[in-house]
């Protein structure tokens, strides 16, 4: 007993230091953000309790529902388009190809770059006058046209193509994991049964990678709230405020526009949004695993 009591003495120990700096950190900086956004805070915060004026103000704001709106658009193309390609590029590879090590490196290469450097990539690859455009009229294709990265109704979508071409990687390991986890028996039934490969797929094979869909689903889904560098690099939220989204809008406020209280309660905002997203796949898990 005294053994075990040390033992749990010296864990205790060990994980203090993490457990201050999470408490102070995290939750004490998540704390100061929530209160700062019932304040009317502006260059400097003060204690100034304005109730939920500054949510008001928020709503009213047609930035933040320009904002709001284009996340909306890039998180369900993004998302969608990402699972897709991923989980197609992952059954490609789970055909035993060949130098299967070198596509697989080739296709995680993209996510291994930073936002900044995939966003200005990007942009020079848009660019009417640099890039694909400039190449084909270069090219004799004189009436070829692709300039949507100066376009205000088009914008948005040049990110959730430099998006989901870094992504694609991330989610084509996790699906890739969770086919080769499917019991070969399970193949050589459905062989037997004379079964076609998409029918074993659709009906088979994906739901029983719920698991896997699950994990790069809310690992996408929490990236899409935190979008910031992607926009900035790639077109700084123009043209005007066209590709404008919520994480530029709270850093703009909070550093250029000197108004804490407004772009707390944006953060908050996109804080309720992460939990709406993550507490129902961990509540998932947890009642998967007491199931078990």
């Amino acid at each position: 007993m005294r053994l075990s009591l040390n033992s749990r003495i010296s864990a205790i120990t060990a994980l203090l230091p993490a457990l201050l700096v999470m408490l102070v950190v995290y939750i004490g900086a998540t704390g100061w953000t929530v209160w700062m956004s019932l304040t009317n805070s502006r260059m400097l915060p003060n204690n100034n309790f304005v109730g939920l004026r500054q949510y008001e103000m928020l709503f009213g704001n047609d930035r933040w529902i320009t904002s709001v709106h284009n996340i909306v658009i890039y998180g369900v193309l993004f998302v969608s388009l990402a699972l897709s390609i991923g989980f197609l590029l992952a059954v490609a590879i789970d055909q035993r190809v060949r130098a299967e090590d070198t596509i697989r490196s080739i296709y995680l290469y993209p996510y291994s770059m930073s936002f900044v450097v995939t966003g200005l990539v990007w942009q020079w690859l848009l660019n009417p006058t640099l890039g694909i455009q400039h190449v084909l009229r270069s090219w004799g294709f004189e009436g070829a046209t692709f300039d949507w990265i100066v376009r205000p109704e088009t914008a948005i979508y040049c990110l959730v193509i430099a998006g989901v071409w870094q992504a694609s990687g991330l989610v084509m390991a996790i699906m890739l994991a969770g086919l080769r986890g499917v019991d070969e028996e399970i193949w050589k039934a459905t062989r037997v049964d004379g079964l076609p490969k998409w029918r074993v797929y659709v009906s088979i094979i994906i739901p029983m990678m719920g698991a896997s869909f699950a994990t790069a689903a809310v690992l996408l889904s929490t990236g899409v709230v935190r979008l910031y560098d992607l926009s900035v690099a790639m077109t700084n939220g123009g043209p005007g405020i066209a590709s404008e989204v919520p994480a530029k809008f709270v850093m703009d406020h909070l550093f250029e526009r000197a108004n804490i209280g407004l772009a707390t309660a944006a953060a908050t905002t996109m804080l309720i949004t992460v939990i709406a997203v993550v507490a129902p796949y961990f509540y998932w898990r947890t009642r998967k695993g007491e199931m078990r």
